[in-house]
């Protein structure tokens, strides 16, 4: 289908870490999840059958302390009906923003021990995603 996308590059992790770190940021999320998780050969669950949308519910059960402990919080979550303008084979299994009060809360997150060994579930679970950080803006009643 598309490419893996599924932890960021050198180059995209310090475009990231090149931007203002004091303010909150959003993250757009659009997650594809694999039929079956497929864990690294020497993990416990390699090999289980273990669902891609188990594995990535494992994910948020086990970094979701560690989301609320930075702050972070989901701020919209939707359900993924069709593209109107895109690839038609962009679908997605979830679809939310995540709000961090800075991006120094946001790299404390991933960091975090508890963290890195919940991450290997999401690793294992996705297909490809994408994560859009925005800066948060005025809203208003017109476009641009």
């Amino acid at each position: 289908m598309t490419d893996a996308h599924i932890d960021p590059d050198r180059a995209q992790f310090a475009a990231f870490k090149g931007l203002d770190r004091d303010r909150p940021i959003d993250m757009l999320n659009l997650v594809r999840l694999r039929g079956l998780a497929v864990y690294p050969e020497d993990h416990a669950l390699a090999g289980s059958g273990l669902s891609g949308a188990r594995a990535y519910a494992r994910y948020g059960e086990e970094s979701g302390p560690v989301f609320a402990r930075v702050g972070g919080a989901i701020v919209w979550r939707g359900r993924f009906e069709t593209v109107l303008i895109g690839p038609q084979d962009e679908t997605w299994d979830h679809c939310f923003i995540a709000r961090y009060p800075t991006a120094h809360a946001f790299l404390e997150m991933i960091t975090d021990p508890a963290y890195r060994l919940a991450v290997v579930h999401r690793q294992a679970a996705v297909e490809t995603s994408r994560l859009i950080r925005c800066a948060g803006a005025d809203a208003g009643a017109v476009f641009g």
